[in-house]
């Protein structure tokens, strides 16, 4: 039986997690990643890369709980594997504070995560402006060594990666069987997708070893995250904003802010500004599409969508994609179905 042959549109984590799951649980295809860009110049290499959960309205929490869990579980394994330091996934420590108390107390992943608690007044006594907090321990995933250490792992396993820039999905047809878009933005071209819009991210990377444990105000937009080599400071949501230029105001800013959550930071010395673009939609698009034009058909599994909280959810969505490309596979081999695809 021929191998059904299948390209993965986009290279950032979304795409090359979606690429790794299906190698693993779909037998017998031919895997193609295929994108204009791969790290370090991906929307993922510039997420700061912690696992606390974005909300998705559309989707219902108990998905999405799954969705984190089981993110949060495949790089835990890694993280306590001779292989974490590769990989650039690491455990961290800190709180996350608010200026009052949440209308939820606990969040719906309080139990993924490990030793979630209260703040105690003795911790808050850190934060005089801030009344309530959570401490816990998550993982951060380094997205500028953990997307070369998964694109390593897709070629050992096979895979082939291609640098082209795709105009229109059917651009791959007839080369390939199944079309898997994780290309983020570029859904707006590929898929015709008005919805997915960019909220811009500007960060600092600076060098501060002394800054051990992250802090997080509880609105997301102000953040301390430290890492491997360096420290990523944060952030701003900026909603339909394509600039990819640094602005030095909004870096003064960010720094700001950071130092009054942190004063020691003012010591913090090699500040880098980084600038992503966050693919924002109003609900995380995973699901087929059946394109038709002149008698040609062409299966689409779409992934994308996920915002500010791809690297938080990346592994378990990639699983879902993967198990609804595992469909379009089995429709194409039963023979009553190929008329229908």
């Amino acid at each position: 039986m021929d191998p059904v042959r299948i390209a993965v549109v986009g290279a950032g984590v979304v795409g090359l997690s979606t690429a790794m799951c299906v190698s693993k649980l779909v037998p017998g295809c031919s895997i193609t990643v295929i994108s204009d860009k791969f790290t370090p110049d991906t929307t993922s290499d510039v997420a700061a890369g912690m696992l606390i959960p974005h909300v998705y309205a559309d989707t219902p929490i108990p998905k999405q709980k799954q969705w984190f869990r089981e993110t949060f579980d495949h790089l835990f394994a890694i993280a306590s594997s001779a292989e974490a330091e590769d990989a650039g996934v690491h455990l961290v420590s800190g709180w996350q504070i608010f200026r009052s108390i949440p209308t939820e107390e606990v969040p719906f992943w309080a139990d993924v995560v490990l030793g979630f608690r209260k703040m105690t007044e003795a911790e808050l006594k850190k934060f005089p402006q801030h009344v309530f907090g959570h401490a816990f321990t998550t993982l951060k995933c380094e997205s500028p060594t953990y997307l070369p250490w998964l694109e390593k792992r897709l070629k050992g396993s096979g895979v082939l990666i291609l640098t082209r820039r795709i105009g229109d999905l059917w651009e791959l047809h007839p080369s390939f069987d199944i079309v898997v878009n994780c290309s983020g933005l570029g859904s707006r071209q590929l898929a015709g997708d008005s919805k997915i819009f960019p909220v811009r991210g500007q960060v600092l990377r600076v060098q501060a070893p002394w800054v051990k444990h992250f802090i997080r105000d509880g609105s997301g937009l102000t953040y301390i995250y430290p890492g491997i080599s360096n420290v990523i400071l944060g952030g701003t949501r900026q909603k339909g904003d394509w600039n990819l230029s640094p602005d030095a105001e909004i870096s003064r800013d960010i720094f700001s802010r950071c130092c009054a959550l942190e004063p020691s930071l003012h010591g913090a010395c090699d500040i880098r500004e980084k600038v992503g673009l966050r693919p924002f939609r109003p609900g995380l698009r995973l699901q087929t599409e059946l394109l038709a034009q002149d008698g040609r058909r062409l299966p689409v599994v779409h992934h994308y969508g996920h915002g500010s909280g791809g690297i938080s959810v990346h592994w378990g969505t990639a699983l879902e994609a993967a198990s609804l490309v595992g469909e379009c596979v089995r429709a194409l081999r039963t023979p009553t179905s190929k008329s229908k695809l």
